[in-house]
């Protein structure tokens, strides 16, 4: 059965707001799964780093290291590791 990566984005924003820790698992999946397209990749990791700033680095860095991801994605989860990895 194929799963909708929009969907699993719509089920954990709406999680986040009862279960945060929940839904910053879900949003870490999302955004270190290489079949899921670039765009929501990076939507993932942006909610995961307001949901759960500790996590999001290790998302961060599987979408800015992984080359099958267009440059200027890269480069935007890139730019959002300085802020959560101190």
């Amino acid at each position: 059965m194929h799963r909708d990566p929009d969907d699993d984005m719509t089920t954990a924003e709406q999680l986040a707001e009862h279960n945060p820790h929940a839904a910053a698992e879900a949003f870490s999946a999302i955004a270190c799964n290489r079949a899921v397209d670039d765009e929501t990749r990076l939507s993932a990791a942006e909610l995961l780093a307001v949901a759960d700033p500790a996590a999001a680095a290790p998302a961060c860095l599987a979408i800015a290291r992984d080359g099958r991801v267009g440059d200027e994605v890269r480069l935007a989860a890139a730019g959002l590791l300085p802020a959560h990895t101190l």
